[in-house]
């Protein structure tokens, strides 16, 4: 819950309010935490006044109730297709295997793990969200805070892998650069059931 300053009176100004969402410490935010912030309930007087700084140039919408303190190209976009999901979500599967050098074809989305299943897109990148079952996404083995995002381990992402699609095909010669033991080693403390592909 966001401290609201309740000492300031009169007239709150625009610069005051960017000022406020600046200490939130987060580029991108939610129309919900520019509320308990500013301390507006009403929605209708939040939707007109991040309209009103949304054309005056001091922040910008970049998705549906998300807007940022910076322009769409300047965000990272694992930050922002966490952010969009709006609750537990990390980078796995795909993005993480192609950023390991796993994978040498570039995914054509950004894959992430929550509680939703979802595609959607942001600023021309395409992500898609696997859901998984809450009992494993509390788990969070093999999960690390890299700046403002989550991201899973090669470990990690190849058992989150494995896990939604136990015949994902992993070419044997980059898979050299998996560490086998530790992606069983996570499997079992997640709780996955998942099988070592043969052709390792």
């Amino acid at each position: 819950m966001y401290r609201i300053n309740k000492q300031h009176s009169g007239k709150i100004t625009s610069g005051k309010r960017i000022a406020d969402i600046a200490t939130l410490g987060e580029i991108v935010f939610h129309a919900g935490d520019a509320a308990n912030i500013w301390n507006i309930r009403n929605k209708n007087t939040l939707h007109k006044t991040l309209s009103r700084y949304v054309g005056k140039g001091m922040v910008y919408r970049i998705y549906k109730g998300l807007y940022s303190t910076k322009p769409i190209d300047d965000i990272d976009p694992y930050l922002l297709g966490v952010k969009a999901l709006h609750g537990s979500a990390y980078i796995s599967c795909e993005s993480i295997l192609f950023d390991n050098g796993v994978i040498n074809q570039p995914p054509k989305e950004i894959t992430l793990v929550s509680v939703l299943s979802k595609r959607f897109t942001i600023g021309g990148h395409v992500f898609r969200s696997r859901k998984l079952n809450d009992r494993f996404l509390s788990n969070t083995t093999g999960i690390t805070m890299s700046g403002e995002v989550y991201m899973a381990s090669l470990s990690r992402a190849v058992a989150d892998m494995l896990h939604f699609n136990s015949k994902k095909y992993l070419d044997a010669s980059n898979s050299k650069i998996i560490d086998w033991k530790d992606v069983s080693s996570i499997a079992r403390e997640v709780g996955y059931n998942i099988s070592i592909p043969k052709n390792i």
